[in-house]
């Protein structure tokens, strides 16, 4: 298949996100509504309980950041009021990490990365805002995938769950 091979495919975006996050990713690619066309969750399975279990969605500030804007931001650098969801997250190794919300002719993708030690550096940011930015653009425009292929992005994502 196309889609997961060669020097750009999805499959090797997501490795290469895999590799530079320590502590997992979340994408939300092509919102529509409140809806991601494909979600890739890449967080340890016990946080993905928990914030799933307890509705943190709508309270993240990752989450509205990347709503209200475009571009990448520091988790410690977001200017929220209630930083419980952040301090859970913490608990779970997701100590710093940064946020990317991308528009591209109307479909919003966002994404926040993650890890434990230290704040990603700024070139580390670029870099994966560009592979970021490259799984967006290849993915805009797969409208007419055949069950098989959304299968098979649906096991990328579930192989990237952190246990």
């Amino acid at each position: 298949m196309v889609l997961m091979e060669g020097k750009h495919g999805v499959s090797t975006i997501l490795e290469g996100l895999n590799l530079a996050c320590p502590s997992g990713f979340a994408i939300a690619l092509h919102i529509k509504f409140s809806s991601p066309r494909y979600l890739f969750q890449a967080y340890p399975l016990e946080w993905i309980a928990y914030y799933t279990a307890n509705g943190l969605v709508m309270r993240d500030p990752t989450v509205r950041w990347g709503f209200e804007n475009t571009g990448r931001i520091r988790w410690s650098a977001l200017d929220v009021a209630d930083r419980s969801v952040m301090e859970k997250a913490a608990e779970y190794g997701l100590d710093f990490g940064f946020t990317v919300a991308i528009d591209t002719l109307g479909s919003r993708t966002v994404a926040s990365f993650a890890r434990s030690d230290r704040e990603f550096t700024d070139i580390e940011m670029v870099d994966i805002s560009e592979l970021l930015t490259g799984l967006h653009a290849d993915t805009l425009l797969l409208e007419g995938l055949s069950p098989e292929d959304h299968f098979a992005l649906k096991r990328l994502s579930i192989l990237l769950t952190r246990g």
